[in-house]
């Protein structure tokens, strides 16, 4: 902390120069750095007073008469359960220290093979991730969706908004598993069905990590098929861009003009070729940008298990509940939580930067 305190003071002097804002682009990293800075060291300095304010309390307590003493227990033991509550998340928001952790995140969902079934499956999940996201106080966009012939979605992207977004959201990419009996099925008979979860970084189209030369990439209008306004369905709002080299093709028909949609599908494109480049030049995050396996068994993070037991289950770090419904209406930070503690690739990956250094 006292390196960052450091640095603090000497972005504090540089905003506080005449001619700060005479370079408005680096004037606004600047301002970014100094509050991810106070984001880092303000709730640390907040709980170091807390804890001498503990002391205080008991050392008053041990003062008061006998029969005062367990009243101000009481109240201890109450604000010491508020205390370890933020300081459990305080602890994870350490955890999130990549170079994009806070950025806003891109979560995609496919279906995996079986038709319908599977479709349906991938619509649970759409469902279950937004009401997570949502209960976090995030913001959530449908950017392109494509709907499954019987029921759910065939696959669908999202944008997700909020602090931390891609930081948390990084923990659900992969394979997800679902058993339970068909209600497609007329002989009621138990199916297991796949969808995969994706989620990187959003990267604005501003931004210098990655740029794409115009000849590199093709952009098409459509029609949305969308709800929305006079637009829909009349005027090639909606826009397809291929990324020629690689072969990406993002889409979003989510805004109400095409220019609108143009930049969400740029911003979509920018943050996929950034996660695939990660991936081709850091061999060690494989896991964490790499291939997810094929939407199928053996490849799969978690399982949710409806029939013949109730039973959400993470393979990867044994965190388990025998409430499936809650966790389908969105509860799933234990999950997500869980992955962060057992040493999520950000971790791995500050570890080995710490050995090089």
């Amino acid at each position: 902390m006292p390196r960052a305190q450091k640095r603090l003071g000497e972005l504090d002097a540089l905003m506080a120069a005449d001619n700060f804002w005479n370079n408005r682009e680096q004037a606004q990293k600047l301002i970014d750095e100094g509050n991810s800075l106070r984001g880092r060291i303000e709730p640390l300095m907040q709980a170091e007073k807390h804890l001498e304010d503990f002391r205080v309390m008991v050392e008053l307590g041990q003062a008061e008469p006998p029969e005062a003493q367990p009243k101000v227990l009481r109240e201890l033991e109450r604000d010491v359960a508020k205390y370890l509550k933020d300081l459990d998340a305080l602890e994870l928001k350490v955890f999130l220290n990549g170079p994009h952790d806070r950025s806003n995140c891109i979560l995609s969902i496919n279906a995996g093979a079986g038709g319908t079934e599977a479709c349906d499956w991938a619509g649970m999940l759409l469902r279950m991730y937004q009401r997570w996201a949502e209960a976090r106080g995030w913001e959530v966009e449908v950017e392109d969706a494509l709907p499954g012939e019987g029921a759910g979605i065939k696959s669908v992207t999202l944008l997700i908004q909020g602090e931390n977004a891609y930081g948390f959201c990084k923990a659900e990419r992969g394979v997800h598993r679902l058993v339970r009996i068909s209600p497609f099925d007329s002989n009621k008979r138990r199916h297991t069905s796949f969808a995969s979860v994706d989620a990187i970084a959003e990267i604005e189209e501003t931004s210098s990590d990655i740029v794409i030369p115009p000849n590199e990439f093709h952009v098409d209008t459509f029609r949305s098929g969308g709800k929305g306004g006079q637009n829909v369905n009349k005027v090639e709002t909606a826009v397809r861009i291929t990324h020629i080299p690689t072969g990406l093709v993002v889409a979003s028909q989510s805004q109400r003009s095409q220019h609108q949609n143009r930049a969400t599908a740029m911003k979509l494109l920018l943050s996929r070729i950034y996660a695939q480049r990660v991936d081709a030049q850091k061999a060690e995050m494989e896991r964490f940008y790499g291939e997810k396996g094929s939407v199928s068994w053996g490849n799969q993070i978690r399982s949710y298990i409806f029939q013949p037991y109730r039973l959400v289950k993470d393979l990867r770090t044994g965190v388990e509940t025998s409430n499936v419904q809650a966790v389908m209406d969105g509860d799933l930070d234990a999950f997500v939580n869980g992955w962060l503690r057992a040493g999520c690739p950000t971790k791995r990956m500050q570890g080995v930067k710490d050995e090089e250094e």
